[in-house]
């Protein structure tokens, strides 16, 4: 037994630590052994996905993270070193190992959820991007005749959504004011006047005056 708290040790330790690393360089995704996905209708173009996430699977199962499986590996063979080292009788030193290995489990899945969860809630919903001024990505049809897209910034995150206006066409480069949700991830928009605000007609102005 001593091979094999030897082999875990130093092989789970390596690549958690190599792990380690990769997240610090923010290289490294975290894929759950659940089966959970992530859908969503709109597109973060800063690099993430703007949709809910929202988990399914067993408590257990959403402990199950390649992290904390690597990190049981590497404390069950340190735990069987050290209870080894200690004299402890090989049955006594599987235990205490065992125990040490799903002690490492337990804790790094938790932590792990408990990282996902605090990035959920910074999760981008549509709804936040109301009011605030985008910039037309691809041109939008006039009087709701067709949509386009437009990027906005939420959360200093660049979101990009399919977009509608009431108005005349928008050529791409315009900027626009976001002025409804009519959608999981569509917009409508309005043309933005000097000040960054809506362009709007103004009360008890009609929107097609008889010519004379």
């Amino acid at each position: 037994m001593d091979d094999i708290y030897l082999v875990c040790a130093v092989v789970g330790g390596t690549i958690f630590v190599c792990q380690l690393i990769m997240t610090l360089l923010g290289l490294g995704g975290e894929h759950e052994l659940g089966g959970d996905h992530e859908l969503g209708g709109d597109h973060d173009v800063s690099g993430g996905h703007g949709g809910d996430h929202e988990s399914h699977g067993g408590g257990f199962f959403k402990l199950l993270t390649m992290r904390a499986i690597i990190a049981a590996v590497t404390f069950f063979g340190l735990t069987g070193i050290a209870a080894t080292k200690n004299a402890a009788a090989p049955l006594l030193a599987l235990l205490i190992a065992a125990a040490g290995g799903l002690a490492a489990l337990f804790s790094v899945g938790a932590i792990m959820r408990a990282f996902t969860r605090a990035q959920a809630d910074g999760t981008v919903h549509i709804e936040q991007a109301l009011g605030k001024p985008g910039t037309v990505y691809l041109s939008i049809p006039g009087q709701k005749a067709g949509s386009g897209k437009v990027t906005v910034t939420v959360q200093n995150r660049t979101m990009e959504y399919l977009a509608i206006t009431a108005g005349a066409e928008l050529p791409t480069g315009s900027s626009v004011v976001i002025v409804d949700v009519v959608g999981s991830d569509t917009v409508e928009v309005a043309a933005a006047d000097s000040t960054g605000t809506a362009a709007l007609p103004q009360p008890g102005t009609p929107s097609n005056a008889a010519r004379p």
